[in-house]
């Protein structure tokens, strides 16, 4: 695994620089994107940010989303991948064949999941202890003097509060907390993002309407222990500019007693079908059941990815029957 100070003078020798996001962003992809764009501008370095796929409409809050592109810029001379180490959540850079390009160019990942790394043409810096990737880049700046102006600083906060849930994760440490302290310290307002996150956030009456349809959706197997549903491609092209379908019912779904796995199927027009997964605390087995379908993640918060065509019946047949192993071995543990 590459070191920090490899990782800087990385940066010091590149002048155009390209930070990707995977093909699933989220609160802490897009701020770290966006923080280290903040900081190696302030560097002097030139920035393009990229995603395969178009910013969701709840994230939208972050000012600067609109500057992520997809396509790879002409010219650039390293690449950095940022909070992830998985292959196929580059799936849109395969498909388009732009991975070429970025394969012709010196390239590092910045990441912090357990899951071991399959992108393979990359440098690696992980830091799998870390609450989230905006901590990672935090420490990094740290260690590398590099500056952290004061929208980075903002930014880094809001990665830290999206991947930690607000510091309550299993990942947050008393690290997690003494870095926020110094961005509040540093002139973070929490007030003032967490008022800002709720303005850009409020819902559509509509989405309000969808999410009791899918209250009324949800399944449970093993007596109860998993929780699961399935949203169809019409909605996730209805709904997710208005909000992550998945995302509007988890917390639900994983508050209903005794459920100790939440897991959410989406389904695509082209076959594809993807999978949340959310582990209740005490049943760390989230990245091992991505793992069997070729994800990845935290042990508690992870996800999966298949492309090869199989039906949903089948997978979620599969999925369960795993996930329900999972636990039976936890509590055999136990």
């Amino acid at each position: 695994m590459i070191n920090p100070s490899q990782i800087d003078e990385l940066v010091k020798q590149s002048s155009r620089i390209v930070i990707i996001q995977a093909d699933n962003p989220d609160g802490d992809s897009l701020a770290s994107t966006l923080a280290l764009e903040a900081i190696l501008t302030d560097m002097g370095k030139q920035i393009t940010m990229f995603c395969g796929v178009d910013i969701p409409g709840y994230l939208r809050y972050l000012s600067g989303w609109d500057r992520v592109v997809n396509q790879l810029p002409g010219e650039f001379d390293l690449s950095i991948i940022v909070d992830t180490s998985s292959l196929l959540l580059l799936e849109s850079l395969q498909n388009t064949g732009q991975i070429n390009w970025l394969k012709t160019r010196p390239s590092l990942v910045i990441d912090h999941h357990s899951s071991e790394p399959t992108i393979d043409f990359a440098k690696i810096y992980n830091e799998p202890k870390a609450a989230a990737c905006g901590e990672v880049i935090y420490q990094l700046a740290k260690k590398n003097k590099w500056p952290v102006p004061a929208d980075a600083a903002e930014f880094i906060t809001i990665a830290i509060l999206s991947d930690s849930l607000g510091l309550i994760s299993e990942s947050t440490t008393s690290k997690t907390i003494n870095f926020l302290a110094e961005l509040v310290e540093s002139g973070v307002s929490l007030a003032k993002l967490d008022s800002t996150r709720k303005i850009f956030q409020k819902k559509q009456p509509e989405l309000l309407k969808y999410k009791g349809r899918l209250l009324q959706r949800i399944e449970y197997t093993d007596d109860q222990s998993i929780a699961h549903i399935t949203i169809p491609w019409d909605e996730i092209e209805k709904y997710s500019p208005l909000y992550n379908p998945p995302m509007l019912v988890m917390d639900e779904m994983r508050q209903v007693e005794g459920v100790r796995l939440a897991i959410a199927f989406k389904t695509y027009p082209d076959g594809r079908i993807t999978g949340k997964i959310r582990a209740n605390f005490g049943f760390p087995v989230a990245d091992k059941l991505a793992e069997n379908f070729g994800g990845g993640g935290h042990i508690y918060a992870s996800g999966f990815r298949i492309t090869d065509g199989r039906d949903i019946n089948n997978v979620k047949l599969n999925v369960l029957k795993k996930a329900g192993e999972l636990l039976s071995e936890l509590e055999t543990v136990k």
